[in-house]
């Protein structure tokens, strides 16, 4: 069984296999649309490992960062007419600053809620990128829906380990309460410094840092946060906070820790602050766990590797084989493309 690695890699796809991959990819789309519902394939997309085995199908690299942005891209491609009822919005860098300009062309397409998909998008990319602090900064984001359904997938990229990570969500009808909404991670290793802000675990801390915003008390707590820093404890106390954000986050007396996020300004910094302030001057903890699920590289302290899981590889195996042998492929693409997900 292939393990995963997602190396952080430059350079593009060649032209000839984009135009392979997006055929393929159509053929693929189709049948599980008409034999599974639309509903399904955002289920599957939200499943890392038939997200990378997809990926690996169409012919593209395994053990690649590219794998994703390159899916992503022959999804958009495929997708986006009116031949389906599924649109993809975002993508790698600049194209993810356009995600809400296509949320709002590509809703009026299907009859979704454009307003909504916007803050579902921008509360995803804020909670990832700020609220999930595990060293990695976002670099690509997509978000799928029907008129219904929505998901996102999202990746990040530390540039000082030359390593990128995954990041899927679950499914919603309605923007989620920022509760365990990974539907898994995809990453090469656990991070032991992570403060994860998404987590159940976190769900007092979150509701703590929403009162210290709303009773103004956080500037006091955090001098006395630099000065618990100061007698020698080895953790590190962001320096740039947005006081600015901060105030207008007061005076809108936030309700909730995802208004709070979604304030512009109020980024990891100011987040990890309020963290450490809600752990070590009010003794109410926040997740320490990294929330990777798939984890495939050697990890953790004792250099044991993390389990596979199997029966998951099996089972999206089984369900992409059974697509492969509907679609009307000639029986060379079709074997060319079952080794390749046996492999």
């Amino acid at each position: 069984m292939k393990e995963i690695y997602l190396p952080l890699h430059d350079g593009k796809a060649p032209y000839w296999l984009l135009s392979k991959m997006k055929k393929l990819a159509n053929q693929i789309v189709k049948i599980i649309i008409i034999e599974y519902g639309e509903l399904e394939f955002l289920k599957r997309i939200s499943d890392p490992i038939f997200f990378q085995s997809f990926s690996n199908v169409l012919g593209f690299d395994w053990n690649s960062s590219g794998s994703t942005t390159v899916l992503t891209g022959v999804l958009k491609a495929v997708l986006n007419n009116p031949e389906f009822e599924i649109r993809v919005a975002g993508g790698k860098g600049e194209n993810s600053l356009k995600t809400p300009e296509e949320i709002m062309k590509m809703s009026e397409e299907v009859g979704a809620d454009a307003e909504m998909l916007i803050k579902f998008s921008r509360l995803a990319a804020k909670a990832d990128n700020s609220a999930l602090i595990d060293g990695y900064t976002l670099y690509h984001h997509a978000v799928f829906f029907t008129k219904k359904h929505f998901t996102v997938v999202q990746q990040g990229m530390n540039p000082e380990e030359k390593m990128a990570r995954r990041y899927h969500w679950e499914v919603y009808t309605k923007i989620p309460e920022l509760d365990d909404v990974h539907s898994g991670i995809i990453t090469e290793r656990f991070e032991e410094r992570v403060i994860n802000m998404v987590s159940k675990r976190s769900k007092e801390s979150r509701k703590l840092i929403v009162d210290l915003v709303r009773d103004g008390t956080f500037r006091k707590d955090y001098e006395k946060l630099i000065s618990i820093s100061r007698k020698g404890n080895a953790f590190y106390v962001p320096r740039k906070i947005d006081w600015k954000a901060v105030e207008k986050a007061y005076n809108l007396q936030v309700e909730n820790f995802e208004d709070l996020l979604l304030i512009r300004g109020i980024g990891r910094e100011t987040i990890r602050a309020l963290a450490l302030i809600s752990d070590l001057i009010y003794n109410v903890e926040y997740d320490k766990q990294d929330p990777a699920k798939y984890c495939f590289a050697v990890g953790g302290k004792d250099g044991v590797p993390f389990p596979i899981r199997r029966e998951v590889y099996d089972e999206v195996i089984r369900f992409l084989s059974d697509v492969l042998k509907q679609t009307q492929l000639s029986s060379f693409e079709k074997e060319k493309a079952l080794d390749r997900l046996r492999v």
